[in-house]
């Protein structure tokens, strides 16, 4: 199995830590609001890799964090009137059903940073007693320029980035031994939330977290540290800085990012209006079309979400949903039980698109490629499943289909539609008015489930509905 490497800037092979097991890092998104569609990126991509590791046989231990302590944070509680806590527990609460939406695993572990300032105190004077931190005035700085690797992860010298008038951190400049210098502790504004410290009450930087979250929950080694290339320099190139000087090895043997995802070819941003939330996208899509879009491109990849694209993803999609649904039924009315002599052969030429779908997840998760390996098979299936085979060659090419797609999180069983008892309620009430011939009344509510996404057709079998 062969990944890029961000520090390396080329493919290697990978080699655990430890034999059988996968020690791997995400940096999680700031709980300010609803997460948005570059957020879904690479919980989706990170949470496929992770599925193809425990395919592999690895047991993986997967930590992503969630920052509930930041700038945003605040200025989103100020402006309710409302605790940084409130905020935070409710965007958590509001990610955890995206993700559970997107099929994403819940992590071994998603520590919050609020919960581990203890540990990054300890590990901020660890660096003030090894000379790599100073602190002026309650704040806490690092010394860049001491620590001889910096850069190291972006490929970035530190004479251009101070030729460039590149600074890490808004406040405190003139405070700094050199403006290359970042934050690791700052004292609390009046209104924010602190914690005491030897040096003030006050809070963490950023990037001190997730080294602490890392350490604690994964060791001081680790074999993957993941996330957006946004977060390359400054953040995971500080928190190398910081990890590295504090516990005097290396941090993560593998360094993983996914591209940007830009939306109708320009970049996400709220000026332009065309920033989607997950949420917003889930009142259109299934998620589970989200997802396999997201898995459409190579993850190192830019990738461009436009309506046309999601369109094209959901049909791709159906496919293979109509192929599973196809071989359940088919089993269901199957007249045989054992397999023939000629299908154990045809199965065995199914092996051919296991073997094409690893091929693909080996070189560095190709997941563009596996799909084409997925869509191969659910061809193949449509070609040698019909109404004259046993029940365990049908069950057996479901069973292989299934293995893969759920390799990509792609879950090929339909649930059952269950209507709420409201919508059940209106559908009732339209057949009544019906009866009474008070049509008008049955048109409004045929818009008004409409407008909730539930189409009807009216059939001599009574009333059929759909979702839209």
């Amino acid at each position: 199995m062969k990944i890029y490497n961000t520090m390396s800037k080329k493919k290697e092979e990978f080699v655990p830590l430890e034999e059988g097991k996968v020690k791997m890092y995400v940096c999680g998104p700031t709980v300010y609001n609803f997460i948005h569609i570059g957020n879904a990126r690479p919980m989706i991509v990170f949470d496929t890799v992770r599925r193809y590791f425990e395919y592999k046989g690895y047991d993986v231990n997967f930590v992503s964090n969630f920052t509930d302590v930041d700038d945003k944070i605040i200025k989103k509680a100020l402006e309710e009137g409302v605790s940084a806590d409130e905020i935070s527990r409710r965007y958590i609460a509001e990610c955890r059903k995206d993700m559970d939406a997107m099929n994403i695993k819940p992590a071994t572990k998603n520590p919050l940073a609020t919960e581990e300032i203890c540990g990054m105190v300890d590990m901020i004077q660890t660096l003030i007693d090894k000379g790599y931190a100073y602190e002026k005035n309650g704040t806490v700085y690092y010394r860049t320029r001491k620590f001889k690797d910096y850069g190291k992860l972006s490929h970035k010298n530190l004479d251009d980035l101070q030729s460039g008038g590149r600074t890490l951190l808004v406040t405190g400049e003139d405070e700094k031994e050199d403006p290359l210098d970042f934050v690791l502790w700052k004292p609390k504004k009046e209104g924010e939330p602190a914690w005491k410290s030897p040096w003030s009450e006050g809070r963490p930087g950023w990037h001190i977290e997730c080294s602490e979250m890392s350490k604690k929950y994964l060791g001081e080694q680790i074999d993957i540290h993941a996330g957006g290339e946004d977060l390359i320099f400054p953040h995971h190139e500080n928190e190398i800085a910081q990890s590295e000087a504090a516990n005097g090895k290396e941090f993560a043997r593998y360094w993983m990012h996914n591209g940007f995802l830009n939306i109708d070819n320009r970049k996400m941003s709220k000026s332009l209006g065309n920033f989607f939330t997950v949420r917003e996208i889930s009142e259109k899509y299934d998620l589970q079309i989200l997802r396999f879009f997201m898995l459409s491109a190579h993850y190192r990849s830019p990738l461009n979400f436009s309506a046309e694209l999601m369109e094209a993803a959901k049909s791709s999609l159906e496919r293979i949903l109509t192929a599973a649904e196809n071989l359940k039924f088919l089993a269901g009315n199957a007249a045989t039980g054992e397999m023939t002599d000629e299908e154990r052969e045809l199965y065995g030429k199914s092996q051919e698109y296991v073997d094409s779908f690893e091929r693909a997840m080996d070189d560095d998760f190709n997941t563009a490629d596996a799909l084409a390996a997925v869509f191969d098979l659910v061809k193949y299936i449509n070609t040698t499943a019909d109404g004259t085979r046993s029940k365990e060659y049908l069950d057996s090419l479901h069973d292989r289909l299934y293995q893969l797609t759920d390799v990509l999180g792609i879950i090929i069983d339909r649930q059952e539609e269950i209507l709420d008892d409201e919508i059940e309620e209106m559908i009732e009430k339209r057949q009544a008015a019906r009866k009474e011939r008070n049509f008008a009344l049955a048109d409004q509510i045929r818009d008004e489930l409409l407008a909730k996404g539930i189409i009807l057709e009216d059939t001599r079998e009574g009333v059929k509905w759909k979702k839209a």
